[in-house]
């Protein structure tokens, strides 16, 4: 990402963003994920193959399971997931590079230094998603910190620094990709697009149609710019790494992911997905991702609902590099919605979207910019998203809860009487039909005000009408992007090597003209 170079002013900002950040998150490492155990579900497998890899640089963990070194982290008896292979090994069925990545850190600091690891990657994602609204989306950077550290300070992503699971790994790649993406594409960006793309499968084949979509935005904005044959190289490239994904995974595994060394996927890799999947009862996932009781994102930090007029605003708007926020979020909401096998496992809630959740901040971040009732909100959500987790976390290491088992029955007086007004896609108890459809309009609504912004913005620069009431004008002074020596930017000619942006920053008046022929 060529012009990428961050400002001595915003240096400083993003340090302190990514350390507080990791400080926040790192208590929730001591947390117990229930009465038996501290980690749980595929934590301890992760957790194990890191072992290995570390001790005997393979992925048998045959040897750590015959001797116990599990109970390190997970007292009670371990639940079999791998089977016996041919040649008497045993490999965990998941990808090998979140246990790769933590090989230096349990080896310096066993499962504890592992996930301080994790929480170190918290504060880095943290960090890089301020870089990427700054640099690459011209959101200013009061904006951008107060947006980001919103959501990295709540749930899912603050719970899922200290979770021993390839999500924030994930996320962090899928921000890099988007910065890439939303930058010049030229050599650096394309090795970091590339990069980021070959590395979200071995994270976890889940990923998949996400890396695919981050592809498919990047080579089309090849195509589009005329560079058909770095576009070429791009995609032989991605080409040779996905056979490589498939030999090795049939090498180690036994097949073409890492699901067929599973013992419970008798019935074959896809099982993982379910044996006899209910595609029309999983399609109510599509909002319950959003509102449900128990999976929903805005369960726990109800700022999540801003994500909805955000996004909205985006597709309406089509500032450049829009693409790369709102089709890999299509992508990996599809695959939680449909892929997914449950949303109730023994895990935090959220875990199936935490990968694109940085291209719905991001969007937030963007629209807050731009319009001064969102940045009213702001506040309020930072401080209900990280009370609600500081309350939980604490009354985890008090010993009053477990944060897996039985999080749902905190005392957090403001998570109980919000969740009342929230459908149950669990229990399904009375009224939840109700309550879907009044949520389903609600966020119809949410969607119609972040249409409806950008359309008065786009009448407006067209001359047919002024700006609404309460929006930001078109580029506020006090919001004025930072220039690369930390100023607002003069007027004149955009420098072209810093990239395309999204929205105001790149050639303003010719896309405000292109989005008013839409």
């Amino acid at each position: 990402m060529s012009p990428g170079r961050t400002t001595p002013r915003l240096a400083p900002v993003l340090v302190l963003v990514g350390l507080g950040v990791a400080l926040w998150v790192a208590p929730g490492a001591w947390a117990r994920a229930t009465e038996g155990a501290r980690t749980t579900a595929d934590e301890p497998q992760y957790l194990m193959t890191a072992l290995s890899l570390a001790e005997d640089l393979d992925l048998d963990v045959s040897d750590e399971r015959a001797e116990g070194r599990y109970r390190e982290f997970h007292e009670v008896g371990l639940p079999l997931q791998e089977e016996v292979r041919p040649d008497g090994r045993r490999v965990s069925p998941h990808d090998p590079l979140l246990p790769l990545l933590l090989t230096v850190p349990i080896a310096v600091g066993g499962w504890l230094g592992a996930k301080l690891a994790l929480a170190a990657t918290a504060g880095v994602l943290a960090a890089a998603l301020v870089w990427v609204a700054v640099r690459r989306l011209a959101v200013p950077v009061p904006a951008a910190v107060l947006t980001v550290l919103v959501f990295a300070t709540a749930s899912p992503l603050a719970v899922y620094g200290t979770q021993v699971y390839p999500e924030l790994p994930a996320a962090l790649a899928v921000t890099l990709a988007i910065g890439a993406l939303t930058g010049p594409l030229g050599r650096g960006g394309v090795a970091v697009l590339a990069a980021t793309v070959v590395a979200l499968p071995w994270l976890s084949v889940k990923y998949v149609p996400v890396a695919a979509a981050l592809t498919l935005v990047g080579l089309v904005a090849l195509v589009r710019r005329d560079e058909r044959r770095r576009a070429g190289v791009l995609a032989g490239v991605l080409a040779v790494a996905g056979l490589a994904f498939l030999v090795a995974h049939h090498a180690l595994y036994g097949g073409w992911t890492a699901y067929a060394s599973g013992a419970h996927f008798s019935a074959g890799e896809a099982s993982v997905m379910g044996a006899d999947p209910d595609v029309l009862g999983r399609s109510t996932r599509m909002l319950g991702l959003v509102v449900d009781r128990g999976f929903g994102l805005a369960a726990w930090q109800p700022a999540y609902l801003l994500a909805v007029p955000a996004l909205a605003a985006v597709v309406r708007r089509r500032p450049p590099g829009w693409a790369a926020l709102a089709l890999p979020l299509a992508a990996g909401w599809l695959t939680a919605t449909f892929a997914a096998l449950t949303m109730h496992g023994w895990w935090w809630p959220g875990r199936q979207v935490v990968v694109v959740l940085p291209a719905a901040v991001l969007a937030v971040a963007w629209w807050a910019a731009r319009l001064r009732a969102a940045r009213w909100l702001l506040p309020a959500a930072l401080a209900v998203g990280a009370v609600t987790v500081a309350w939980l976390v604490g009354e985890v290491l008090l010993g009053h809860r477990t944060l897996i088992v039985d999080f749902e029955g905190t005392a957090n007086p403001l998570y109980r009487a919000w969740r009342l007004v929230l459908p149950d896609g669990l229990r399904e108890p009375g009224g939840t039909d109700a309550l879907r459809a009044l949520w389903l309009a609600a966020v119809a609504l949410l969607a119609a005000w972040g249409w409806r912004t950008e359309t008065a913005r786009v009448a407006s620069t067209d001359g047919r009408s002024g700006a609404r009431s309460g929006e930001a004008p078109e580029r506020p002074a006090s919001w004025e992007a930072p220039g690369r020596n930390g100023r607002a930017p003069a007027a004149g000619p955009r420098d072209p090597a810093a990239g395309p942006g999204i929205g105001i920053s790149r050639e303003h008046r010719g896309e405000e003209r292109r989005c008013v022929d839409v």
